[in-house]
């Protein structure tokens, strides 16, 4: 999930990711740090959620951790992924800007990175799939659970993974 940042009239940045990457993973979170007040179009599999009143960012986090932070903002990414380092495990969607500085400045720290086959299509707020987005996705995981994660999701077809150490 992103919290809600304008983007145009009666546009949002407001997207829920679909339930196709958490099947993929076979992974279940101990807390999304950035999940919407309304939880209805929500399949997050978290045991803790925080929403933009309780502003994640600032929250303590604890154990393995789901994040699908803000796209919205030139830049906005940055001080997710800052602490999504700080924390160390967890698996973090992004968009798959592979030009941006802030990918070259991310990427590096972590132990794998999934891109996806395709385009991923985004849950919206009444509960209907999006049209593709312009670009795709990438999932990059730090820790040996977000790193497993992401190696059952490769197996099972639905990317391409790359790690530390090469390969899969």
């Amino acid at each position: 999930m992103s919290q809600s940042f304008p983007l145009r009239a009666g546009k949002t940045d407001e997207h829920y990711t679909p339930p196709e990457v958490f099947s993929a993973l076979g992974c279940r979170f101990d807390l999304d740090p950035c999940s919407p007040t309304d939880r209805t179009h929500i399949c997050v599999p978290a045991n803790q959620f925080f929403t933009p009143d309780e502003d994640g960012l600032t929250q303590p986090w604890d154990g393995f951790v789901w994040l699908n932070p803000p796209f919205g903002g030139r830049n906005g990414i940055v001080p997710w992924l800052k602490r999504f380092v700080a924390h160390g495990n967890g698996i973090v969607l992004v968009n798959a800007l592979t030009s941006a500085g802030w990918f070259h400045d991310y990427a590096p720290w972590m132990d794998a990175i999934l891109f996806p086959c395709g385009k991923t299509k985004f849950v919206q707020t009444d509960g209907t799939v999006a049209k593709s987005p312009q670009g795709g996705i990438a999932l990059m995981a730090m820790g040996q659970q977000g790193k497993e994660g992401l190696r059952r999701a490769a197996r099972s077809g639905y990317g391409l993974m790359l790690t530390r150490e090469g390969g899969v």
